[in-house]
């Protein structure tokens, strides 16, 4: 079942005289429970993309549907409810509260959300359990980005939009990371959409779109995703 899909998506730019065009006809759908990986190199138009798709950013011409929806619909009051209920956002750099325990940054999620899961089921899922009263600065960066997943899931959301998550952090905390990301998919059948300019963690994905200069070059289903511990970059 289709849960996700863009058509015909346009973003451009004003500088100064110079038009800008970030994103360019972009069309693609994405089905409920697939790991996606949209993968391209700096300034390729991914993260305008993802901007787009979660409610973040207005699209210049196109349009982007959830389930059916046309959330490039939506007014600021419609996009707020999208942010807060139906997609979970993970970013490269953690965004969690110096001054809040794991728990807490976790539980300020919760609060805003229409459905949110149990917080302890999620923080023993993110492998936090025992580390869900310490604060950021006493956490390694895998563990904040723990916390930055933990939050995310436990909103219940449709989807979950992951901006380069393992950019920040070293090889074998990145793999941890993945490793993770594809245990909710799997386990508690979200679908995840990773943007990142690492080809090799493309491999992993149930399906791979490639952008170059803000178009879509490639959107292929992946018939044999790589297992995340046998990911090498």
């Amino acid at each position: 079942m289709e849960i996700l899909r863009a058509e015909q998506l346009s973003k451009s730019y004003q500088m100064g005289e110079i038009e800008v065009k970030a994103l360019q006809d972009t069309s693609f759908e994405i089905r409920e429970g697939e790991f996606v990986v949209i993968l391209g190199p700096s300034g390729s138009g991914k993260s305008t993309l993802l901007n787009i798709l979660g409610g973040m950013d207005q699209p210049t011409s196109g349009r982007a549907f959830l389930r059916g929806e046309e959330i490039t619909l939506y007014n600021e009051k419609q996009l707020t409810e999208y942010r807060r209920n139906k997609v979970g956002f993970i970013f490269q750099f953690y965004n969690i509260m110096a001054n809040l325990t794991a728990e807490e940054n976790v539980e300020l999620a919760t609060e805003i959300s229409r459905d949110p899961l149990p917080i302890d089921e999620i923080m023993e899922a993110v492998g936090l359990a025992d580390r869900k009263d310490h604060f950021p600065a006493q956490l390694s960066g895998g563990e904040q980005q723990r916390v930055s997943i933990a939050r995310a899931v436990a909103k219940n959301p449709e989807i979950l939009l992951c901006d380069e998550p393992t950019g920040a952090l070293d090889f074998n905390t990145g793999i941890t990371i993945l490793s993770l990301l594809r245990k909710v998919n799997r386990d508690m059948g979200k679908t995840v959409l990773v943007i990142t300019h690492n080809s090799d963690i493309a491999s992993m994905a149930d399906r791979v779109i490639r952008m170059r200069s803000g178009r879509i070059t490639d959107d292929h289903i992946n018939e044999n995703p790589t297992a995340v511990e046998d990911i090498k970059w």
